[in-house]
């Protein structure tokens, strides 16, 4: 049920003509079979095969926000200023939430297209979200690491 009430929602958000959703879909069959009736035929919505980290990262970048239940994701985005929506009613991942990186918005169709088109026509909610802190990091962890490797012979 709760699958049927995210594809509904997705397919809400796609009837505006504005938007466009890329959907890598898990590889459960159980999932695209919930997915593939009420979304395969909208022409604003890709369902696509899950993608490699470079190409999600991409994507990502090019996105304008996420709708997820991914833990990873919810790290990743913020990294690259992306407002994320959570599908979930609890997540490992709070300081997101806290942040104001995340927010948990569960699987309920009305309140997933409601925060959707919050966010899409609210630019001061967008930027609170998509330039909040990121608790994960500056993504400058790599160059310290060299520093202090280098620092070390």
């Amino acid at each position: 049920e709760g699958m049927k009430a995210i594809a509904d929602a997705i397919a809400g958000i796609a009837a505006r003509d504005d938007v466009a959703v890329i959907f890598p879909v898990h590889p459960n069959p159980h999932v695209r079979s919930a997915m593939e009736p009420i979304l395969g035929n909208l022409s604003n919505v890709a369902l696509i095969d899950p993608l490699d980290y470079p190409h999600f990262v991409r994507l990502l970048g090019m996105s304008s926000l996420v709708l997820t239940d991914s833990g990873g994701v919810q790290e990743e985005a913020p990294s690259l200023g992306k407002p994320v929506l959570v599908m979930r009613e609890t997540t490992e991942r709070p300081e997101g939430i806290e942040a104001g990186t995340a927010r948990l918005v569960g699987t309920d169709k009305n309140r997933i297209v409601s925060e959707i088109f919050s966010l899409l026509d609210d630019e001061s909610a967008y930027n609170a979200m998509a330039r909040a802190h990121n608790p994960f990091g500056d993504g400058r962890a790599a160059e310290r690491i060299s520093e202090i490797v280098a620092r070390a012979h």
